[in-house]
């Protein structure tokens, strides 16, 4: 594509950029227009690496001819239907190609149309169950401190990032938390999964305690991603599951980050080995191309909600474009390209050559901490005095304008790049990275 056919913006003054220092990027602006493959392309033709897979949902890489070409056939077969008590063929396949790839027991598939979405809809799913079941006394959802579960108030509630709700004011109520499993002091410079910390998961049982049978779930992220890569403790999940089958309380998984593929598996239930009653998913489930998200939910989730009711509709939630035709043949595309490419494959391959470059970076000036597991990596610095996530925002645009596109979140560069990467990529990427943190030591 010709430079000078890339789309440029002629005014900056409308869009209100989410999470972002608006008036920081107006000022100084870095801009994203073309993509493919691996990477990202500015206006001015400039290449930037992704190391971040878009925003850990662009797995298959960009620009994926087999994704753009459903799209673009189902746009000219038909644009929309409604799912409200009408259905449409493409949703009902989509639907199946998930529950093929879902853990064995979770068949059964609700559209939406983000992570948040997925968040705030198991909940509502999980409330409506234990109502069906005869159990209306538990309405308590417990999360986890640094948790993330998208920006609805259902998840952000459950969530447990601070930054993320202290500028709202009143979040749901009976909702309550257990601690996060991040302990620097034993295990720092972990690769993979924490020796020490399954005890944390024993903080449910005070939960309990003191709530009694009121809790209906327990929300968590395999690997909590967005607060900074949080790795869970050996048998630690396996904990919190024996917990909730003895107590009556559901087990839901927030894989919207962990899920198709990023863990070297389809989800991370199955890399860890613990299955929830429930799982939420978005992002890599469309390659990003059209927005979408889903639960799954177990077959006994789905039956007592159903079963339970009474003649009409059995849950009152939905969204005008849940089971969007364009996102459902999105969905079909990409489920079909992790088969045939065996992207999940593809992650295990090259995970320990990604796990020991990320972990070069251990001797670099202001490095604290570096965790690890899959595709996903948390580079941990010391923060400036007085100046927290400042060391970690330079070293995120160095890396934009030396050509490699990182995450930040406080002071942790977080990386999740296409499962498509090969050894060249990964070593630019931390080649990049190592170059800008010795910049701002």
């Amino acid at each position: 594509m010709n430079e000078m056919s890339l789309p440029r913006p002629n005014n900056l003054d409308s869009f209100w950029m989410p999470y972002s220092d608006n008036r920081h990027f107006k000022g100084t602006p870095r801009m994203l227009a073309r993509a493919e493959g691996m990477s990202y392309y500015t206006p001015e033709g400039r290449e930037v690496l992704d190391g971040t897979a878009g925003l850990w949902c662009c797995n298959a890489g960009h620009g994926r001819r087999e994704i753009v070409e459903a799209i673009q056939k189902q746009a000219a077969i038909m644009d929309f239907a409604p799912t409200f008590q009408l259905g449409h063929p493409i949703a009902f396949e989509a639907a199946a190609r998930v529950a093929e790839m879902t853990p064995a027991g979770l068949d059964k598939v609700f559209f939406t149309n983000s992570g948040s979405e997925s968040a705030d809809t198991a909940l509502k799913i999980a409330l409506a169950y234990q109502k069906a079941r005869g159990q209306a006394q538990r309405v308590r959802l417990i999360g986890r401190e640094r948790g993330y579960h998208g920006v609805g108030f259902g998840g952000m509630s459950v969530g447990g990032i601070g930054g993320n709700r202290k500028q709202f004011g009143a979040m749901l109520p009976y909702v309550d938390h257990l601690p996060h499993t991040h302990d620097p002091a034993r295990n720092a410079f972990t690769k993979g999964q924490p020796e020490h910390g399954v005890e944390l998961a024993n903080h449910l049982m005070d939960l309990i305690a003191l709530h009694g049978d009121t809790i209906a779930a327990v929300m968590v992220e395999p690997v909590a991603g967005s607060t900074g890569v949080l790795v869970p403790p050996k048998g630690y999940l396996e904990r919190l599951r024996e917990i909730c089958d003895a107590n009556g309380i559901l087990l839901i998984y927030d894989e919207v980050i962990t899920g198709f593929g990023r863990l070297g598996t389809d989800f991370g239930a199955e890399r860890l080995g613990v299955t929830p009653d429930i799982m939420t998913m978005a992002k890599g489930l469309t390659n990003a191309a059209v927005p979408m998200g889903a639960v799954a939910t177990s077959n006994e989730v789905y039956d007592t909600v159903v079963n339970n009711a009474p003649a009409g509709i059995e849950l009152f939630h939905g969204y005008t474009y849940s089971g969007h035709p364009l996102a459902s043949a999105a969905a079909i595309a990409t489920l079909a390209l992790h088969r045939e490419e065996d992207l999940p494959g593809r992650a295990r391959a090259i995970e320990p050559y990604w796990q020991e470059a990320a972990h070069s970076l251990r001797s670099a000036p202001g490095v604290v901490d570096i965790r690890d597991f899959g595709l996903i990596a948390g580079i941990e610095l010391a923060p400036r005095e007085g100046k927290p996530g400042a060391r970690a925002m330079d070293v995120f645009r160095k890396c934009f304008d030396d050509g490699v596109l990182v995450r930040v979140t406080g002071d942790i560069v977080a990386l999740s790049p296409p499962l498509i990467i090969e050894k060249p990529h990964v070593d630019r990427i931390f080649g990049t990275l190592s170059d800008a943190i010795h910049a701002f030591a």
